[in-house]
């Protein structure tokens, strides 16, 4: 059977992908191999981040069809009733598609929120079966134009600035997003194309007073839908695109920012006369690290806002005190951060 336009598109994506990361990925042989063939005996080349869902079994099915070793890793939450049975499935249809599959179940902690928390312990279980088994391979994630529409949606709604609002990058350190050019709908037929019968997420069809429900799961059903049928169709893309804009000005910004602190790094603390001359946004970005450097986590526009009150509006005003008990002053023209001591 002829591949179709989307499986093209899919297995140009996660070609395009691994290259990009070719020197720590190694040699791609780019030979395209039937769903269930056997991949030899090496180890795995990539790992694939996959929940059953259709956006992650696509990539799943189009790592297979491009030959390469990969290692898919289901993450069970254990957060729904049947979650186990469903991580079984996923593993089971990676298989299919002969790949090496794992189950990995994890604790999701109570702090900082469900859809955090979730996120942060799939993460950090996709990091360890990374370290161990595919330590120079990237680890390949599902996400698609669609969920970086709603992450910039999420975004504005906090009223974030443009670190958050340039949205998940298509690479970090280990971590590739090969379809975040494509559309949910375009996985969708992926699956459809290959035969593949994908999980579908309860929590994904919110109902219409959301009670209960994730939040991105409820600008998934019922918030990105209608400012579409408002606005138009090509609002999901147009949000991917104010996202890709705003990550170059981010790094842009971040360059100067790393420049501005470099130079005003004394030994006695930050020189406030250097961070006074620069403009607001890259000054405001030197203090925000300084301020994680020193233990401060959550920092908020309030917190940012009495930091940089200490260097542009000083008029012997006391410390600033800052999550996780750091303490801010300025002090004969430096601004000093105090990281609490250890009990």
């Amino acid at each position: 059977m002829l591949p179709t336009p989307d499986v093209v598109a899919g297995r140009r994506a996660v070609r395009a992908a691994v290259a990009a990361g070719a020197a720590a990925v190694g040699p791609d042989t780019g030979t395209a191999v039937a769903p269930g063939e056997p991949r030899g005996d090496e180890g795995p080349q990539v790992l694939v981040a996959c929940s059953g869902g259709a956006d992650s079994l696509a990539l799943a099915a189009c790592v297979a069809l491009e030959g390469l070793r990969g290692l898919a890793v289901v993450v069970d939450h254990g957060l729904q009733p049947g979650s186990a049975a469903v991580a079984d499935r996923a593993a089971a249809q990676c298989r299919d598609l002969g790949l090496e599959a794992v189950v990995v179940p994890v604790v999701v902690a109570a702090a900082g929120g469900p859809e955090a928390a979730a996120r942060s312990a799939r993460y950090a279980a996709l990091e360890a079966v990374r370290a161990e088994r595919v330590p120079t391979g990237p680890i390949l994630l599902g996400h698609t134009l669609d969920d970086q529409a709603e992450t910039v949606l999420l975004a504005l709604a906090r009223g974030s600035g443009a670190r958050a609002l340039a949205g998940m990058p298509a690479a970090r350190g280990a971590l590739r997003r090969p379809f975040l050019e494509l559309r949910r709908t375009q996985t969708e037929q992926i699956c459809a194309d290959l035969g593949l019968t994908p999980w579908q997420d309860p929590t994904n069809a919110a109902p219409p007073d959301g009670a209960g429900w994730p939040l991105r799961s409820q600008v998934r059903a019922s918030v990105l839908p209608e400012i579409v049928r408002v606005l138009g169709p090509g609002v999901p893309a147009a949000l991917a695109r104010t996202a890709a804009l705003l990550r170059d000005d981010d790094a842009a910004l971040e360059e100067l920012a790393d420049a501005l602190r470099a130079r005003a790094t004394t030994a006695t603390g930050l020189d406030t006369a250097a961070l006074a001359e620069a403009p607001a946004a890259v000054r405001r970005r030197v203090l925000r690290a300084a301020a994680a450097a020193a233990g401060a986590g959550a920092l908020t526009q309030v917190h940012l806002g009495q930091l940089d009150a200490l260097v542009v509006a000083w008029h012997g005003q006391g410390p600033a005190h800052l999550p996780g008990g750091v303490r801010a002053q300025r002090r004969c023209g430096r601004l000093v951060l105090h990281t609490p001591t250890p009990a």
